[in-house]
């Protein structure tokens, strides 16, 4: 399921992110979506989300996908 979609998306689903911080390495982040951030239904770069431990990222993977 593609993170570029944002009714992919939900709430307390496990995902991983690209931190601001990590587009140079592109080391991704682990962590369960506390807010979806993006309101457009598409980003090319993948859905700002903000984790449940308050770092804000976009959506390159999303692990559970049967909700």
């Amino acid at each position: 399921m593609s993170g570029t979609i944002r009714k992919n998306i939900q709430i307390g689903q496990h995902v991983s992110v690209i931190l601001k911080k990590d587009q140079r390495s592109g080391e991704l982040t682990e962590g369960f979506v506390k807010r979806i951030l993006t309101n457009s239904p598409k980003h090319h770069h993948g859905i700002k989300v903000m984790l449940e431990d308050g770092q804000v990222g976009r959506v390159k993977e999303i692990h559970d996908e049967e909700l």
